[in-house]
């Protein structure tokens, strides 16, 4: 609970996980205008460094929660910020644009091993009043590190070049790596289970027949798509007229990130006053409100719009997958595996339909693509809606 020593170590362990796992992540996206210049390659062409690592974090989260069912979650998690910060110190040096995708696709899959496990670990360790507030707290984590490791890369590409952003980056995932595993209590409510194909099958089935647990990884999917094509391509928007900013200050602009880490922090009480649909519908709403926002030619607009967007991702994506940790009686880790896999699946197809719709048509092009996607997720929100009030209604049909 709140207030115990193990608890808090557990917190800024779990948030030093996040700060690595997203600042590796997408430790390119806000370096695509100076990977593109440098490896002369186009925006389409850049962003797959960034959805590759989504791309093999998506496939890989399954395996490696399966692996967290026997090994432990603790064991499981250091093991993949282990790998994945020794590739990010490789990253750098990659010589094409094959070979840095290759690489980053490597260290997505390494870093699937620490969304899912993270989830279950605070699923089965932390009481469930807390439940809430210690994701919010974890993806807190992902949203400075998504954050830092943008702005950090942005500053040193100024002065060094991408490659030398990378590089720090890397060095950012070591020291973190280091203090998880150090601080992480040893799990004391963690049954090692072995996960043959055949029972991974059968829970996954589970999983995916449960219409609740569907709608929540749509929900997550959704979100991510927006958040996805707005960051990957938001570099190029800024670099380029009217704006014409220098690498540095389009790094610094992810300080926006800020909105996200207490957005996601306030989850639990927006679920407390809102409702889980309410809170949805509320960080549907901000998210297209900052998207319209951003099709002004004004920087302050453009700045408050990527406020909204960050806040509304945020608070939508905290929601979903404390819901999907509370609804999975069994399979936990699984169940927030399929979670990760459908959210960092958005992830990927955001990226890369956002650079297109760039290329197509501008930055309204993934404007559109955004709205759009918000449209499905407040659709999606809404058909539960309705069958929660149909469901309220049966008892008193059947009296009658």
């Amino acid at each position: 609970m709140p207030g115990d020593s193990a608890y808090r170590r557990m917190t800024i362990a779990l948030f030093a996980a996040g700060v690595a796992t997203f600042a590796l992540l997408y430790s390119t996206q806000a370096l695509l205008p100076a990977i593109s210049t440098g490896l002369g390659v186009t925006a389409d062409q850049a962003s797959w460094t960034v959805s590759a690592a989504t791309a093999g974090l998506a496939l890989a989260v399954i395996p490696l929660s399966a692996l967290s069912e026997r090994h432990g979650r603790r064991a499981t998690m250091t093991a993949a910020l282990c790998v994945a910060a020794a590739l990010g110190l490789l990253v750098p040096l990659a010589p094409d644009l094959g070979t840095l995708t290759a690489l980053r696709a490597l260290q997505g899959a390494a870093l699937a091993g620490v969304p899912a496990s993270a989830m279950a670990y605070l699923a089965e360790e932390v009481r469930p009043k807390a439940l809430v507030g210690a994701i919010g707290l974890f993806v807190a984590g992902n949203s400075i590190g998504g954050m830092s490791g943008r702005i950090l890369a942005g500053w040193v590409a100024q002065a060094w070049g991408w490659r030398a952003g990378l590089a720090a980056v890397g060095a950012l995932a070591v020291v973190c790596a280091v203090a998880f595993r150090v601080l992480i209590p040893k799990a004391r409510h963690f049954t090692p289970a072995t996960v043959s194909a055949r029972s991974l099958g059968r829970t996954l089935r589970t999983h995916l027949s449960d219409p609740l647990l569907c709608r929540l990884y749509a929900i997550g999917a959704l979100f991510m798509t927006v958040f996805g094509a707005v960051y990957t391509v938001v570099g190029y928007r800024l670099a380029g007229e009217p704006f014409s900013l220098p690498q540095g200050v389009v790094g610094s602009v992810f300080l926006v990130y800020l909105v996200g880490t207490v957005s996601s922090a306030a989850a639990g009480k927006l679920v407390g006053r809102l409702g889980r649909r309410g809170a949805l519908y509320l960080a549907v709403g901000t998210t297209a409100t900052g998207l319209l926002l951003t099709v002004s030619t004004s920087l302050l607009a453009v700045l408050a719009g990527l406020v909204l967007i960050t806040a509304g991702f945020f608070a939508g994506h905290a929601v979903a997958s404390s819901a999907v940790s509370r609804t999975a009686r069994t399979g936990r880790a699984q169940a927030s595996a399929l979670y990760q896999m459908a959210y960092y699946i958005g992830s990927s197809v955001g990226g890369t339909l956002g650079a297109l719709a760039f290329g197509a048509g501008g930055w309204d092009g993934t404007v559109v693509l955004g709205l759009a996607a918000m449209v499905a997720a407040a659709s999606i929100t809404l058909y539960a809606t309705r069958r929660a009030i149909a469901e309220r209604r049966v008892p008193v049909t059947a009296r009658r």
